[in-house]
């Protein structure tokens, strides 16, 4: 796996002479690192040092990912956590962590090495553990599990599939515009990790949700999210609830998949910030 980039090492070196807690945004499938650039600009005005890892390999830019989708391919969980866990070893301070979808699960397992002073997990991906298998949630990823042999490619979404498994709450016109800034191939290994994590004893998909130095974790639920519809956050909630540090459910009302880059990412970002505020 690719070590970190000139571009996260630009800041995360930015963030250690800043003096500022750094908060660390984590994405998931189907989007790029600068899909959280407005998060970035509202953290850094409230006082925070942000940093916007990507996954090993992943193309700066959405042209650059819709020109190369075999990129994208081939990456696994434990693989972007390793990245993960080599960006967050250079930060002086102990950051925040603000994870969506797959990177909410990420999030979740650093935090469960002890590495977060605070996370967010914007409705995460689920884990060992979390038992819902909502009809919606397999009809989201079905252009992956379809094939086999997905596992070991990039899969990109058409744009019926992206107004499905993301853009169901918005507009039509909304959800063009969505699917045409931000969306990219995903690797489809992830994928298969989730759907048989509760059937694999080994998976990597596993955080330590009983750590008592996980740290404060903040959960979120899109009410209409059908990649990782409620009754999903609400599992993972569930066993994360289990430890015995802070332990929340935000429920989000008439909110899908998009809701970290849709016209409404503003309210969810709000929502995290007041959180991370509380304990920073």
């Amino acid at each position: 796996m690719a070590s970190v980039t000139d571009h996260e090492a630009e800041q995360i070196a930015s963030a250690n002479t800043s003096g500022r807690t750094p908060v660390v945004f984590v994405h998931g499938l189907w989007l790029l690192a600068d899909s959280w650039a407005r998060w970035a600009e509202l953290f850094a005005q409230e006082g925070y040092a942000p940093v916007l890892p990507g996954w090993p390999d992943d193309p700066e830019t959405v042209a650059q990912a819709r020109a190369n989708p075999g990129a994208l391919a081939g990456k696994t969980v434990g693989g972007v956590l390793a990245h993960l866990d080599e960006v967050l070893g250079r930060l002086e301070r102990k950051p925040a962590l603000v994870g969506h979808s797959f990177g909410g699960l990420l999030v979740q397992m650093l935090a469960g090495q002890g590495l977060a002073e605070v996370t967010v997990a914007i409705d995460p991906a689920p884990f060992r553990g979390v038992l819902a298998l909502p009809i919606s949630a397999l009809r989201a990823v079905s252009p992956v599990l379809a094939n086999p042999l997905n596992r070991t490619r990039a899969v990109s979404l058409s744009y019926r599939q992206f107004r499905y498994a993301f853009a169901n709450a918005v507009s039509e016109q909304e959800a063009t515009e969505l699917y045409e800034t931000f969306a990219v191939a995903a690797p489809g290994a992830p994928i298969f990790q989730a759907a048989l994590a509760n059937l694999n004893p080994w998976t990597e998909l596993r955080p330590a949700t009983d750590n008592a130095a996980r740290g404060p974790l903040l959960i979120t639920s899109g009410e209409r999210d059908h990649a990782v519809p409620p009754a999903v956050s609400r599992g993972a909630y569930k066993r994360q609830s289990r430890n015995e540090g802070v332990t929340e459910l935000a429920e989000l009302q008439d909110r899908g998949h998009a809701l970290t880059i849709d016209s409404g990412w503003r309210e969810v970002a709000d929502t995290a910030l007041a959180f991370v505020k509380r304990f920073t």
